[in-house]
């Protein structure tokens, strides 16, 4: 009866995985699942009342994202913040976002500029009522806009799949004093450039802007020694 009871057609146990990979995924990026945190198989199965199939594709792919450590024989874990691999991300990030405002901002257009700034309203809000969860998902959207406004939608697929180390620092930054109302000052500074019609200025802001996490991640690294790969 309990080999029934957990078993999934293969259509479901795909989706089935997919639910666990994104639910335990968002857990690790906003830190409510740490580094160094052991993930049991067993203990997945009855919190998600699953079988094993799609508990163990979750954490495979996990281990694919470089957000669990597989070890034969002793168990999973959340991996540690890698920062090499954070600084690339970062890289990789900059790079792109720079030509982004560059591009709107050498033919700046009403409706971009009111979403964004509808953005920004909405991180004031979260800011306000200290929802940091909620307030980092507007950060996100405020990025998000701008790719699909400069006609590349896919590279941000592309920026989030590598941006699980770095996403975590800027995690473990977002609580720190003035971190909320930097990163507002800095997206109502973007959009003032692209507003002005000012590619140069708009890159000036932006580079500041994605600088910030990564550069106090010495402190933070200080402050969370067991968070951080050796």
């Amino acid at each position: 009866m309990d080999a029934m009871k957990h078993w999934q057609p293969r259509g479901h146990a795909q989706q089935a995985a997919h639910h666990v990979f994104e639910r335990l995924r968002d857990d690790i990026l906003n830190l409510t699942l740490t580094p160094g945190t052991g993930l049991s198989r067993q203990t997945l199965q009855k919190q998600f009342g699953l079988s094993s199939t799609p508990v163990r594709d979750a954490l495979m792919r996990l281990e694919e994202a470089g957000l669990v450590d597989v070890f034969p024989q002793s168990g999973t874990v959340v991996s540690p913040i890698d920062v090499k691999l954070a600084r690339e991300a970062q890289f990789l990030r900059r790079s792109i976002e720079l030509e982004a405002v560059r591009t709107l901002a050498s033919s700046p257009e009403a409706g971009l500029v009111r979403d964004l700034k509808a953005a920004i309203a909405e991180q004031r809000q979260y800011a306000k009522a200290n929802d940091l969860e909620r307030f980092n998902e507007a950060d996100l959207l405020f990025h998000k806009l701008l790719y699909d406004a400069a006609g590349v939608p896919e590279l941000w697929a592309v920026v989030r799949r590598q941006s699980v180390h770095i996403d975590r620092i800027r995690r473990l930054h977002l609580p720190v004093k003035g971190k909320v109302t930097q990163i507002i000052r800095d997206h109502t500074a973007i959009v003032a450039a692209i507003a002005d019609g000012k590619p140069d200025r708009a890159q000036t802001q932006m580079r500041n802007h994605l600088s910030q996490s990564l550069a106090f991640s010495s402190e933070l690294r200080a402050r969370f020694p067991a968070y951080f790969k050796e």
